[in-house]
């Protein structure tokens, strides 16, 4: 098996080559893992390029900006069996990955998504962001019934073989939040493991704008699909 660790990247160049060295390479090697590590500059204006390459990174250029458009672009030129994701800031542990990917197998799981904040420490988010992320948990909870209470986590681990039918418009933030009400709306075996959520290198980029966004996104989908299964009905 063969995994791909996706990570976009804007303007991230002291924090590409930190969270690029967390993956434990060697460990999932003696798992059974093929790993490339492919980061998604999207547009940068500083070394990341470069500072990826020097730590063992395949790099693709996807000038448009927009975290959605990055991971789309990433998945589209990531050759493994399995994707992971997460951001170039060392804020996701990778570390984590051999743990998750057995737990995918032993329960036979095609999607699984990183929560964050079961086991937040203090300081490491501030707290207006995490009074944001739990509002846009919950209105994603009532709106779709999902399994996760993190909807804005930006790790997942997911089989590359659903990815061709989920249908994942979004080209900014709310692609994390799209990407896995897509895997559950088609049907695909989901879950959720609790991670542990680090302080991030470099200036935070999210706003309040990026707040109202995610909530009118989430009505739009629901919207979406509720479309979606009025056509199939009347198919």
């Amino acid at each position: 098996m063969k995994l791909s660790i996706v990570i976009p990247a804007y303007n991230e160049e002291d924090g590409i080559g930190p969270t690029l060295n967390t993956i434990p390479t060697k460990e999932l090697q003696d798992a059974g893992y093929e790993v490339e590590k492919l980061v998604v500059d999207n547009a940068s204006t500083d070394r990341t390029s470069e500072v990826a390459r020097q730590h063992g990174a395949r790099v693709v250029y996807q000038p448009k900006r927009g975290y959605g458009n990055a991971y789309k672009f990433g998945i589209q030129h990531a050759t493994g069996d399995i994707i992971a994701t997460g951001d170039a800031d060392m804020t996701y542990p990778f570390d984590a990955l051999p743990a998750i990917l057995a737990k995918m197998k032993i329960d036979d799981l095609e999607f699984v998504n990183g929560e964050r904040l079961s086991e937040l420490r203090p300081g490491v988010m501030h707290r207006s962001h995490v009074f944001g992320n739990r509002v846009l948990s919950v209105i994603m909870f009532v709106l779709f019934r999902t399994p996760f209470t993190d909807s804005q986590s930006g790790m997942w681990v997911f089989d590359r073989s659903i990815w061709e039918q989920l249908d994942v418009r979004h080209g900014g933030m709310p692609f994390s939040q799209e990407i896995k009400i897509e895997a559950f709306a088609k049907g695909y075996r989901c879950a959720e493991v609790p991670i542990e959520y680090r302080k991030r290198v470099g200036d935070v980029k999210l706003s309040l704008h990026d707040a109202w966004l995610n909530i009118s996104e989430l009505f739009k989908k629901r919207l979406v699909l509720e479309k979606a299964r009025a056509a199939d009905t009347e198919g």
